[in-house]
């Protein structure tokens, strides 16, 4: 423990810091809500291990109640070969005897045991009149709230320019809260400490007397009681790691909650709950020695793994099923298509190659290998448009070609932006808001009935704010370089390199179609705080426009394409590349037809065919999608367009739910199975990749990104308390940066309930990542043994990775070490 007779040193007390801190995951802001791994910092540990950890620390659930697994078992899905090898390979020590394995399964209860504290705000919440640990968290919470607000709040009440830890104290300093709950000498008590957070955590662990060996569990456990304003500082200096700067922010989150738990011990100065802290310390301390798994998360963790290692069994045999005779020489395609490799294009794939067999679908990264930073039309900064474990490269801005036309909609989307925010100062001010409800709420009337009735859109979606229909069917990029007003553009050599690695990276490197289209998703709901964890992760939780259309305008460049055949791919004069839209919530694929290409005659005929063809698709997509949301009416193309319109649905589309796959191979692996919207799916050829650089990037990135998707689906699933973010129609966003559940409390994380439950029964299954990858072991082998991230990631079981061998079928499973096993 830290004392005065042995004073510890900043340094010390910032490791002290990091170490308890480590688990806590990035959270991102409703601008840009990506998905994350709410498990981040816990790969060097089994999963087993890591739940066990939370439980004991956090009192977090690892799984879903026992009575789920029992369901499942009763229904025979998961084998008795299943619970075997999940007993065999369990890293936790097991209270199960073989022989009477499915007896004590079906039997077993989950045990009701008390909430164990955690901190000492949680014992004098447990032995006084007071939840000293509620108000805790919500007095931090009403600061953080004003402190890191983006522009909500019409009066700043927090001094942002200084850190946090200051910030907070000064107005700490001031709060005369605490003391009218029976705090007293909370303001004395906070200004008596010393103004650096690490010298005023010094002293603070010092009053809590908290044994080292008990500090990480201590820490943690104070912090998920904040998860999500933790996970926001948290982003702060993942942000500034990204960009080389240095940033404190967690670590001073964590010293404002270390100090009110002090505080509460020292100002309530009672020596009965000294006695009960005491207690609590020794308890815990003799759990740890034990280190010994509950016997009920036993249970539920075994039953999990079999569970996994069922639906594992399933997939392998819907692969491995398949013919794997060669068929006849497929015809060139007419037309390729590029998709991101979220699980919803996975569906609109599938029809769309139904619907002409003449077209072929690629799937890829959404942000097809253009790391942009996009600024729209009249905006002063960029948004970046790729996934959040890189920085963009280059800022491209958006353009009309006309100078006059892109003039008007500059300027008309500036006066549009400076009316709306003249409103709401007048709708929101003190004195205003009186006049605007009484002589003008009548106006808005017959708006009020169109957006009930679904006719119009509450508001427009943000891509198109301000812009006439004509002005938004004129958008274009600036690809040219420009650093007169700011750096922007991309010099030529840049796109030439970037054009090579994403048709490399697509293994499109041959046999060009006349068309190819490059899709971006995105999707358009209303009165939806989460929308942007709708869009494309790839693309920083924006719509994939942007890149879509980069993408496009650069490999249609005849000096890019130049650049690209003298690095050894050559694009024929024919091959056009189109940009598009798949708008997820509609499947509604759109054509961006800006480009030049299509001023000319010579691929009339086929745009036309490939606008039916889409267009046919999307029906065939919504119709599928339909009986997945229990869809009733005789029209689901209405019905399913309406969703995206009406304010008051909680379940506009089902998301990434169900996501547990991920598969990495040519797509005739996959072309004739139905994964139902839940798989991952990533175009790779390995004889094609020369040295196995396309696999280490793919290895690197999209199995991470898709990872972090899985394991938000499955904590937001499995304890929507701790890392999901509860009844949305509960939901009152904060500062505008998240929501609150209710007017108080945490910021919450990860997904609302309604995204993973239909009210009946859960849409996202709990299920780790299944990673199958068609490329030779030894190479993947020698990836992992590269990477320590990854390979932790595999070792320990947070992904399932298998092999694919070169008759399509998988054929090795990754056991861990670098080892491999026949399947």
């Amino acid at each position: 423990m830290i004392t005065a007779e042995s004073p510890i040193t900043r340094t010390q007390v910032s490791g002290v810091l990091d170490s308890g801190s480590r688990f806590i995951a990035p959270l991102w802001s409703l601008e840009n809500f990506v998905a994350v791994n709410s498990y981040m910092g816990m790969a060097d540990m089994t999963f087993e291990e890591a739940m066990s950890f939370l439980q004991k620390s956090a009192n977090v659930n690892g799984t879903l109640p026992i009575d789920f697994y029992k369901e499942v078992l009763k229904k025979g899905i998961i084998k008795s070969s299943d619970v075997v090898k999940a007993m065999e390979e369990n890293s936790l020590d097991m209270a199960i005897e073989d022989d009477k394995l499915f007896e004590q399964l079906l039997n077993a209860e989950d045990t009701e045991t008390e909430t164990k504290p955690q901190t000492f705000a949680d014992i004098a919440s447990l032995y006084s009149e007071k939840k000293w640990n509620r108000f805790m968290v919500d007095r931090i919470s009403f600061w953080a709230a004003a402190y890191f607000d983006e522009l909500q709040a019409m009066w700043q009440t927090s001094a942002r320019d200084n850190s946090i830890f200051t910030a907070w104290k000064q107005e700490a300093e001031i709060d005369l809260s605490p003391e009218a709950t029976g705090l007293k000498g909370f303001r004395k008590y906070i200004a008596s400490l010393p103004d650096h957070y690490l010298d005023a955590v010094a002293l603070a662990l010092d009053e809590l007397e908290v044994p080292g060996e008990m500090m990480d569990f201590y820490l943690n456990g104070l912090l998920m009681k904040m998860n999500g304003w933790a996970g926001f500082a948290a982003r702060l200096d993942w942000e500034a790691g990204l960009n080389n700067t240095e940033s404190h922010a967690l670590q001073e989150f964590l010293a404002i909650m270390i100090v009110w738990d002090a505080a509460i011990k020292k100002l309530l100065n009672e020596a009965e709950l000294d006695q009960h802290w005491d207690r609590h310390k020794n308890d815990t301390l003799e759990l740890l020695d034990i280190n010994k798994a509950d016997d009920s998360l036993v249970n539920r963790l075994v039953l999990q793994k079999a569970y996994d290692l069922a639906h594992q069994r399933s997939i392998i045999r819907q692969i491995n099923k398949q013919e794997s005779k060669p068929g006849p020489e497929k015809a060139k395609p007419k037309v390729q298509a590029a998709f991101c490799i979220d699980v919803r294009s996975e569906v609109f794939r599938r029809n769309f190659e139904a619907v002409d067999s003449e077209i072929e679908t690629i799937g890829f990264a959404g942000f097809f290998g253009f790391p942009i930073n996009y600024m729209p039309l009249a905006k002063e900064s960029g948004r970046n448009q790729c996934p959040v474990l890189i920085n963009s490269s280059h800022t491209v801005r958006e353009k009309i070609e006309d100078a006059a036309a892109h003039e008007k909609a500059v300027n008309g989307r500036l006066r549009k932006n400076q009316f709306s925010k003249a409103m709401k100062a007048f709708k929101k001010g003190a004195i205003s808001c009186f006049g605007f409800v009484s002589p003008l709420g009548i106006y808005f009337l017959p708006k009020l009935l169109t957006d009930s009735f679904g006719l119009t859109r509450p508001v427009d979606h943000p891509d198109n704010f301000g812009l006439t229909k004509s002005q938004v069917k004129q958008k274009g990029v600036e690809l040219t370089h420009n650093s007169e007003t700011i750096n922007s553009g991309i010099a030529l050599k840049d796109r030439v390199k970037m054009g090579y690695s994403a048709l490399k990276g697509m293994s499109l490197t041959e046999d060009f179609a006349s068309i190819v289209l490059i899709a971006g998703h995105g999707s358009t709901t209303t009165n939806n705080p989460h929308a942007t964890g709708l869009d494309c992760g790839a693309c920083g939780g924006n719509s994939g426009e942007a890149n879509a259309r980069v993408a496009a305008a650069i490999l249609n460049n005849p000096a890019v394409r130049a650049g690209i055949k003298d690095l050894g791919i050559e694009i024929p004069e024919s091959t056009l590349f189109v940009a598009g839209l798949h708008d997820t919530t509609t499947d509604i694929l759109s054509l961006f037809e800006t480009d030049s290409f299509f001023k000319k005659p010579s691929h009339q005929k086929e745009l036309e065919d490939l606008k039916y063809s889409l267009s046919l698709a999307g029906e065939k997509t919504r119709m599928e999608r339909s009986r997945r949301m229990n869809m009733k009416s005789a029209d689901v193309n209405s019905e399913i367009i309406n969703r995206s319109k009406d304010w008051s649905q909680v379940r506009p589309e089902w998301g990434l739910a169900g996501c547990s796959s991920f598969i990495v191979a040519p797509r005739e692996r996959t072309s004739n199975l139905n994964l139902g919207g839940k798989s991952f799916l990533h175009n790779y050829s390995w004889q094609k990749d020369k040295d196995f650089i396309v696999l280490e990037l793919i290895m690197t990135a999209p199995m991470v990104v898709t990872s972090w998707i899985n394991l938000q689906y499955y904590a937001s699933t499995v304890d929507n308390k701790t890392f999901g973010s509860g009844n949305k129609t509960l939901h009152n966003v904060v500062g505008g940066v998240g929501v609150l559940e209710g007017f108080a409390g945490d910021l919450r994380t990860g997904l609302p309930m309604q995204s993973v439950n239909d009210g009946m029964k859960f849409q996202h299954n709990p299920l780790r990542l299944k990673v199958f990858i068609e490329a030779p072991v030894d190479q993947m082998s020698k990836i992992l043994e590269r990477n320590e991230g990854i390979r932790n990631l595999c070792d320990n079981q947070w992904i399932f990775l298998y092999a694919i061998n070169d008759e399509g079928k998988v054929a090795y499973r990754y056991v861990g070490d670098l080892q491999w096993e026949m399947i």
